[in-house]
């Protein structure tokens, strides 16, 4: 008898966040003996771990900008209705050769509006197929906040007509999603919590001596870090920190242009490279991390123990870095310097306010993973 058998949908618009969460529950579904495909419609991402699953790649799209306005390809041209023909088609054909048990669609209904030309039809499909699977939706803990009641109750009948169950990978102790979700109470009965999703092997301990004393800067997936990376150049020497190296991480997003140009600006004393897959290792090691607030780099942080600056991205509409990063700051966990008063002068201060404390252990539960794969096969 053939292992049962999971499609996960999965869509990535600026950062690399909403991937590399889906991967770890996706190889956490499989450690638990289902088979899964992962169908990712953003850009591919090079230190993306895929063991464990299938990958199923889309013809990328992306945000056009942090207002997440409109969508472009992967040659910055708007997305076309061949494009989205093409997505659709591939994504419908993905699912009949996989024949899922149960299919996972990351964020939506609570996101994502601007891929209902495909996700639409990919629920529909499951909907009529017979025998028809369980759809699952996949959500982070905190949602960002728009004041729309007629988005809000468009939200909770698409749940209670099409989904089964809604999985928040969060812990309600911390962050209850009626916090940025008020009208949750009105799915109560389809809610179940996971806890955080953190790789938890790589948590362990680090694997090597990378980024031992250093100070490691991260921009996530990239593409609105460059002024948290620009800043960290000029701050390094106004810091009690200036003799260590500061190792400045740019992830894939970030221009090849703008990247270029942080390496040369970066005097002795930097490193400047692309996102590396050791990430974690260098958090066990390093002296200080500085990044920005995306919900993967803040669950490594808290689970490694690293001393840390969290910088949460807030631009356009988001709210999800500032909100999370406020709460977990409140309760010691780190520093946490809002975006729009990012300067030299307040990150150094920040800088040599986390460097002399000793990190918080908050009692939060990061067994999002292990939860997540547990609850997926309770529902076969």
């Amino acid at each position: 008898m053939s292992a049962p058998r999971v499609l996960f949908y999965v869509q990535h618009l600026l950062g690399i966040g909403h991937l590399k969460r889906a991967a770890t529950i996706a190889r956490a579904i499989s450690g638990a003996g289902l088979e899964v495909t992962l169908v990712s419609g953003g850009k591919e991402v090079s230190v993306l771990d895929t063991s464990g699953f299938h990958l199923v790649q889309l013809p990328a799209v992306r945000a056009v900008d942090r207002s997440f306005a409109g969508l472009v390809d992967d040659r910055d041209e708007p997305v076309d209705d061949s494009l989205k023909d093409e997505r659709r088609d591939l994504l419908l054909r993905t699912y009949d050769e996989t024949r899922p048990d149960i299919v996972i669609v990351e964020q939506f209904p609570f996101g994502r509006r601007q891929l209902r030309f495909e996700l639409t039809p990919l629920i529909e499909r499951a909907r009529n197929d017979s025998p028809r699977p369980k759809i699952i939706s996949s959500v982070r803990d905190v949602l960002v906040q728009k004041d729309r009641p007629e988005r809000d109750a468009e939200m909770v009948a698409t749940v209670n007509e099409w989904f089964d169950a809604v999985m928040v990978h969060g812990d309600p102790d911390l962050l209850p999603f009626d916090l940025t979700f008020p009208p949750a109470r009105q799915i109560a009965d389809k809610l179940h919590y996971t806890g955080y999703v953190v790789e938890k092997s790589l948590l362990s301990g680090p694997e090597g001596e990378q980024g031992t004393g250093e100070v490691v800067v991260s921009s996530g997936g990239g593409a609105t870090g460059e002024a948290l990376l620009r800043t960290a150049l000029a701050t390094r020497a106004e810091t009690e920190l200036a003799d260590l190296t500061w190792r400045l991480l740019a992830g894939d997003n970030l221009p090849e242009d703008v990247f270029q140009s942080l390496k040369n600006e970066a005097k002795q004393g930097f490193v400047v490279e692309r996102a590396r897959k050791d990430f974690v290792t260098m958090l066990h090691n390093c002296r200080l991390s500085i990044s920005q607030g995306g919900y993967n780099t803040v669950m490594e942080v808290l689970g490694t123990g690293a001393r840390a600056v969290v910088v949460p991205y807030a631009g356009g509409h988001e709210t999800e870095q500032t909100v999370r990063g406020r709460l977990l700051a409140e309760r010691g966990c780190f520093e946490v310097l809002p975006e729009d008063e990012l300067t030299v002068a307040a990150l150094a201060t920040a800088v040599s306010r986390a460097s002399t404390r000793a990190p918080a252990a908050p009692k939060i539960d990061m067994d999002g993973a292990v939860k997540t794969a547990k609850f997926i096969a309770s529902l076969l």
